[in-house]
């Protein structure tokens, strides 16, 4: 399978995710998404197009080609399992969560990814976070002062 950057692989999950809400996926679109200049949009797009991941012209719609497809969907279902790992499993907020697995989707192996879920799933069945241990536990080590005298 083709590699791509971690900016690349934000493409390619942006692209998916205009597809599969908009059906299609224009530069403004994904430029918009992306909070970033049409032309640097642009310019990933052919990047992209050379690595065999998209086909684009310009002016044209971008569309993923199987391998762009996979490694998006592949991207984009590690950046959900990441996302419902840091909410459910640690409690953290929901802007934290994502700002956090988008981070970590590019740099995390599956094999850890896999864990993560499996660890969610385990403490879930067995009742540790329904009963709120975990939150009490935590709330408890963010009152509690650190070691060397910092608060």
């Amino acid at each position: 399978m083709t590699t791509a950057s971690a900016a690349q692989e934000d493409y390619l999950e942006t692209i998916l995710g205009l597809i599969e809400s908009k059906g299609v996926a224009r530069v403004r679109d994904i430029a918009s998404a992306m909070a970033v200049h049409k032309s640097t949009v642009s310019a990933a797009l052919h990047a992209l197009g050379r690595k065999g991941l998209l086909n684009y012209s310009p002016y044209e719609l971008a569309t993923l080609t199987a391998d762009g497809m996979s490694l998006a969907r592949r991207v984009s279902g590690h950046h959900a399992e990441l996302r419902r790992f840091l909410t459910d499993a640690l409690l953290l907020d929901a802007r934290v969560a994502e700002e956090n697995a988008c981070r970590m989707e590019h740099v995390v192996d599956r094999e850890v990814i896999d864990r993560l879920v499996l660890l969610s799933q385990f403490m879930a069945r067995n009742g540790r976070l329904a009963r709120g241990g975990f939150r009490r536990f935590a709330g408890r080590l963010r009152r509690a002062p650190r070691k060397g005298g910092e608060a």
